[in-house]
C-alpha cells in the first residue's frame, strides 16, 4: 500500500514539476494575456496547454493499458521502459537541442504545441515507469487477469494517472502564470529565469533508473 501511495504521489509531483517548468508553456499563457489585454486569454491559453499535455499522456499510456497479452512480460516491460527513459534523459543532457519545428507552430495552436512538447521532451514518457509500477499485474489473482477485466482496469488507471497529473500541472503552471500576470510582472521572469534543461534530463534519468530498479528481481 505504501508503495502504491508513493507512486501516486510521484504522479502528482511530476505534474507539479512539469507545470512549474517554463518549457511546458506557462510563459506562453502570460504572453497571450498581455498581447490580447484580456485576463480571459490567460485561462484559455492554460486550458489549451492542459489539453495538449493530457492528450500526450493518453497517447503514450493508452497503448500500454491495451497490452493485456503481455501479462507475463510485465517486468520486462518495466525494464525496457526504464531504459528508454534513461536513454532519452542522457540524450537531452548531451545534445541540449530543441526541435526546430516546435518554433514554427503559431501561438494560436497552443494545444498542438503542448502536445508535441510533452512527447518530444519526454514529459509523457516520464510517466511510463510510474504507470507500470501502479499496474502491478503480477500481484493480481487469476480472476482479475482476464483480458477484458484487465483492459478495463488499466484503461481506468490510465485515465486516472493522466487526469491527476494534468491537474497538478495546471495547478502549478497556472498558479505561477496568474501570479506573474497579476502581481509579479515580467520583471520576475528576467530576475528568476533559469535553465531547467539539465534538471529535466537528470529527472528523466532518475525516474528511468527507479523504473529499472523496480523491475529487478527481489
Amino acid at each position: 500500500m505504501s508503495t502504491t501511495a508513493g507512486l501516486w504521489l510521484a504522479v502528482v509531483l511530476s505534474g507539479l514539476y512539469h507545470g512549474l517548468n517554463p518549457g511546458m508553456g506557462w510563459p506562453l499563457a502570460v504572453s497571450s494575456a498581455l498581447m490580447e489585454q484580456r485576463p480571459g486569454a490567460l485561462y484559455r491559453a492554460l486550458g489549451a496547454l492542459a489539453i495538449g499535455h493530457f492528450l500526450a499522456m493518453l497517447v503514450i499510456l493508452l497503448p500500454l493499458s491495451a497490452m493485456t497479452l503481455l501479462i507475463h512480460y510485465e517486468r520486462q516491460l518495466r525494464l525496457v521502459a526504464g531504459v528508454i527513459v534513461v536513454g532519452l534523459g542522457l540524450w537531452l543532457l548531451i545534445t541540449r537541442k530543441h526541435p526546430r519545428f516546435l518554433s514554427r507552430i503559431p501561438p494560436t495552436r497552443l494545444a498542438l504545441w503542448s502536445f508535441l512538447v510533452a512527447l518530444v521532451h519526454g514529459a509523457a514518457l516520464m510517466l511510463v515507469p510510474i504507470y507500470l509500477g501502479l499496474c502491478r499485474i503480477e500481484e493480481l489473482d487469476q480472476g482479475h487477469r482476464a483480458a477484458a477485466d484487465l483492459m478495463a482496469r488499466n484503461a481506468m488507471l490510465t485515465l486516472g494517472v493522466a487526469v491527476l497529473h494534468t491537474a497538478a500541472m495546471l495547478l502549478a503552471g497556472g498558479g505561477l502564470a496568474i501570479a506573474v500576470h497579476r502581481w509579479l510582472g515580467l520583471q520576475f521572469l528576467s530576475r528568476s529565469w533559469f535553465d531547467l534543461e539539465a534538471i529535466w534530463a537528470l529527472s528523466l534519468i532518475l525516474v528511468g533508473g527507479l523504473g529499472i530498479y523496480s523491475a529487478l528481481p527481489a
